[in-house]
């Protein structure tokens, strides 16, 4: 026996693990090498070997009783300092330990933060297309989802519809910058817009909104491209981090919550914060990864390799007559379907090709490609794509 609460997350389980799912038994059939599953973002570029010889210098030289022991749930202070020194040199801030609570990755900071600020009944912003688990979450705390819907010639975020949409139940938005699925920057235009939309309706409605930013793909930027950090435009900004993609420890689940002194209430926050990082079951983010943190972090992943990933995938696919906005960070493409999603996903699964439809992220009439793998597997994939643009009736593909 389940709960009502549960009943809807098991019927419409996740589209992405699904789809991971069904490569994993196609592989068994025709063998991995034969199969091009592009439909997890799970990093294939190795973590820096810095991470591996941290591993061992904590183990051997730290004492165990403390590498492995509680700690305050916030974190490790000096893990804390070094993290708040690092954003301070990299983006002018003025963080210090108490502005940072470490956490179980990204997704534990947005559900610390979210049972930290919402009240039952609430209301959340996002912006179509947005990573599917928001709606989880902010449900996790009886919460509603408001969904921004897609300005679909730039996907930077449709403010004349967020601007409409902001009532005074509205508790927060969530911003994921470089985004999942598109790769696409928020420009600081679109931070500073959004920052006066804000401030309007909190003065409008007498309410504080809480901005939360969503950053796990923050290093992953090409072309010289620059990730504005969110603090510097809007007062109320919590950002929620993970080293899942820059180091390439998705498994680790390891990253951190900040809550900067200029947010309104921010020393109740931070409390409130750390006793929701034990009441749901987290108690401290892992203790061997907080050390690891600490000693690698300003380390960094070859970007160099999604890059040329980036390139090839994208290159390919525009010249066999897909189309699709060049992505500027994170490790996606979001890929316009000619004609009916559904149709089309089935059509990609008939050539061992998977891919994620775009109503997952609440944007349908896409699919996300995570190019997140080696560079050989995208190159086997080509002829593939290739003959999917044929059946299509696209002029690239013959």
């Amino acid at each position: 026996m389940i709960s009502e609460k549960m009943k809807p997350l098991v019927e419409n389980n996740s589209a992405i693990r699904a789809m991971f799912e069904e490569g994993k038994r196609l592989a068994g059939i025709y063998g991995e090498e034969h199969v091009y599953d592009f439909s997890l973002g799970n990093p294939n570029v190795p973590a820096p070997e810095a991470v591996k010889q941290a591993i061992f210098d904590i183990l051997n030289q730290e004492e165990s009783t403390f590498v492995h022991g509680y700690m305050s749930n916030a974190g490790f202070e000096d893990v804390r300092e070094a993290i708040a020194a690092s954003l301070n040199r990299r983006f002018g801030t003025s963080f210090h330990l108490n502005n940072i609570l470490m956490t179980v990755g990204a997704a534990s900071g947005l559900n610390v933060i979210l049972k930290t600020i919402l009240n039952p009944g609430e209301q959340v912003v996002v912006f179509a297309p947005y990573f599917v688990e928001y709606g989880a979450y902010v449900r996790n705390y009886d919460g509603g989802l408001v969904v921004v819907p897609p300005d679909t010639e730039t996907f930077q975020p449709n403010l004349e519809a967020f601007a409409s949409m902001i009532g005074e139940k509205t508790r927060a938005v969530i911003i994921n910058t470089p985004n999942n699925p598109t790769g696409v920057i928020y420009s600081e235009e679109t931070l500073r817009r959004i920052a006066d939309i804000l401030y309007a309706k909190e003065e409008e409605y007498h309410t504080q909104i809480v901005l939360i930013s969503d950053e796990p793909y923050r290093e992953l930027a090409y072309d010289g491209a620059v990730v504005p950090y969110v603090t510097k435009y809007y007062r109320d900004t919590a950002v929620c981090y993970s080293y899942s993609k820059s180091l390439s420890l998705p498994g680790e689940r390891i990253g951190y919550l900040v809550i900067p002194d200029e947010m309104q209430g921010s020393e109740e926050l931070f409390s409130a914060a750390c006793i929701a990082n034990r009441v749901l079951g987290c108690v401290n983010a892992p203790s061997l990864m907080q050390r690891v943190i600490l000693r690698c972090v300003d380390e960094k992943t070859d970007v160099d390799a999604y890059d040329r990933n980036r390139n090839l995938l994208y290159s390919s696919l525009t010249d066999y007559g897909f189309t699709c906005i060049k992505p500027e960070g994170a490790f996606y493409l979001f890929v316009k379907t000619p004609g009916d999603e559904a149709v089309f996903c089935e059509t990609c699964k008939k050539h061992h090709v998977l891919v994620v439809p775009g109503s997952s992220f609440a944007c349908p009439g896409y699919v996300r490609i995570a190019y997140c793998v080696s560079y050989q597997q995208i190159e086997r994939s080509l002829p593939a794509f290739q003959a999917i643009a044929k059946e299509c009736g696209l002029s690239g593909g013959c």
